[in-house]
């Protein structure tokens, strides 16, 4: 009887751990499917969002260790017909570039209406003065200044007058006919003009 009781207990031991053994490996499997590679979900590349830095850039890449600002700079050169299609032009060019390159020297006075204006008023300071010298200094200083101011130039013609020369005073005062052909001292400059032509047309021919 005990012999019995022995062997029955041995089977059912025996049974219990076949099926421990049989399950042990569906279980044990189960973490590992889950850390497997295979059955992990792929994720998508995600751009570089970062921005370039200057820094990074490899000196070998350039072709040729230079600067890279030499394909955008500007090409200034004329086109080829430009001197026949613009004949005036080279006349332009060299009278802006103030005479470089021949030793000349060239003083740029900008655009100043009040400057000239002062000029004028200081002329005049003089004029009244008698010291036709410094007064057309002004006169002359007024109108780089300003170019083809009116007064300047008739205040000019009557100081060129009254040094005694006739040729520059004359021409002074046809520039001012004709930058103001009616003004206010239009008249007097037509007189000035017929009296400065007059010593020269009644001049005697020398023997």
């Amino acid at each position: 009887m005990l012999l019995v009781l022995l062997l029955g207990c041995a089977m059912e031991v025996g049974a219990q751990s076949s099926s421990t053994s049989s399950s042990s490996p569906a279980n044990a499997q189960t973490p590992d499917a889950a850390s497997s590679p295979a059955t992990k979900p792929v994720k998508p590349n995600s751009p570089n969002l970062a921005p370039p830095r200057s820094d990074s850039v490899n000196a070998d890449s350039l072709s040729d260790g230079e600067s890279s600002s030499k394909d955008s700079q500007i090409d200034l050169s004329p086109p080829v017909d430009d001197a026949q299609a613009h004949p005036q032009s080279a006349e332009t060019v060299s009278g802006a570039e103030f005479g470089v390159g021949s030793g000349d020297v060239g003083e740029f006075h900008p655009w100043d209406p009040h400057k000239a204006a002062k000029d004028v008023e200081v002329g005049d300071f003089y004029f009244k003065r008698k010291n036709y010298l410094a007064a057309e200094s002004r006169y002359r200083e007024a109108l780089l200044y300003k170019d083809n101011d009116a007064m300047a130039t008739y205040r000019l013609a009557v100081c060129l007058e009254k040094m005694d020369r006739p040729d520059e005073a004359q021409k002074e005062y046809e520039s001012y006919l004709n930058i103001l052909p009616h003004g206010h001292e239009a008249e007097e400059a037509k007189k000035a003009i017929e009296r400065l032509k007059a010593p020269a047309a009644n001049a005697k021919p020398a023997k």
